[in-house]
């Protein structure tokens, strides 16, 4: 097997040191380092990660994509596939912050609803103690509970809190509120699955924010963007695939084929405006035409239009000077 290329290496590194990567930001670099853009060449893009994780699966690690379930948007990361005592050691986080996280993971996929977050006093309020396993399983397991642990403090919660947001395994809104994060989406695949979280039913994935079916009677949940791909077509149907019920429109869907079926009003000035215009350069054009005739053409077009002009001057001429007037200028015009 021939060795990773400078090129792989590249990818790896930005990946490695800058985290997770976007769709957009992990093509452009895969573009800088090959030349080719991945939108028009897929299958090296393809053969090129495929060359990467056949490398990588030696040392049990994988470069992954994963969708980013608050934003619909892919990322791309380097995760590890072994979860052990041993791998625990290569973390900067301690034991009760690591327990804290584990209890945040609980919280945001079993108790969030649909909407998949948590609101910041929810976050804090985390209680460790249930996050630690107590081998022997006495009844006194309170008191045999790690230091770290028992005396985890909220400030101590709250500043584990911004780490994670800042590493990405958490992410936050303005309003204040706590979810998972694209390195939570990257690594926890297995754990999702481990766990009985729900699934999609378009995309398999687990739900963790997601449009749950209309009939409280059906456990269907869908994402939000697998819905969009799935009722992308205006005629598709639009029945649940558990229990035929009718799947309401989302908001941006009804905007969406409000703009393509009919125009606004603000449409119909800018289409009469594009209407003079031509009429305007089919007008030009047609002078353009006659003068390009020759002399011949062009003159009849001007007298024609002066012995109009003079016609109408004569009429108004008669009308103010009375009966008499039009005797006279029509012995003018004769002269």
């Amino acid at each position: 097997m021939a060795p990773l290329s400078w090129r792989h290496h590249t990818l790896l590194q930005a990946l490695l040191t800058r985290g997770p990567l976007s769709d957009r930001d992990f093509h452009a670099l895969f573009t800088a380092v090959s030349g080719k853009n991945p939108a028009t060449h897929q299958q090296l893009f393809n053969d090129t990660l495929l060359k990467i994780n056949k490398d990588l699966a030696y040392l049990q690690f994988e470069l992954r994509a994963c969708i980013n379930q608050y934003d619909g948007m892919v990322y791309y990361g380097v995760v590890n596939n072994i979860s052990d005592e041993e791998s625990k050691l290569g973390t900067k986080y301690s034991v009760a912050q690591i327990a804290f996280y584990k209890g945040l993971l609980q919280a945001i996929v079993q108790e969030a609803g649909n909407d998949g977050r948590i609101t910041s006093i929810d976050a804090i309020n985390v209680r460790l103690d249930n996050q630690v396993i107590i081998v022997d399983g006495s009844q006194d397991s309170q008191s045999r509970l790690p230091t770290s642990i028992k005396n985890f403090s909220f400030s101590q919660k709250e500043k584990t809190l911004e780490e994670l947001i800042w590493d990405r395994w958490l992410s936050s809104t303005s309003t204040g509120k706590i979810g998972l994060g694209t390195r939570s989406f990257l690594d926890l695949r297995s754990w999702f699955r481990g766990n009985d979280i729900p699934s999609c039913v378009v995309c398999n994935e687990a739900c963790i924010k997601a449009s749950s079916c209309p009939n409280d009677g059906c456990n269907v949940r869908i994402h939000e963007y697998c819905l969009k791909k799935k009722f992308s077509q205006r005629k598709a149907s639009r029945a649940c695939p558990g229990c035929s019920t009718e799947w309401p429109c989302q908001d941006d869907e009804a905007d969406g084929d409000d703009d393509v079926d009919e125009p606004g009003e603000d449409q119909a000035p800018s289409a009469n405006r594009s209407s003079r215009k031509k009429h305007k350069r089919v007008k030009a054009e047609m002078v353009e035409e006659n003068d390009n005739a020759g002399p011949s053409t062009a003159v009849p077009r001007r007298t024609s239009r002066s012995t109009k002009a003079e016609a109408v001057e004569a009429a108004k001429e008669a009308s103010a000077a009375g009966a008499s007037q039009p005797t006279r200028t029509s012995k003018r015009r004769k002269k």
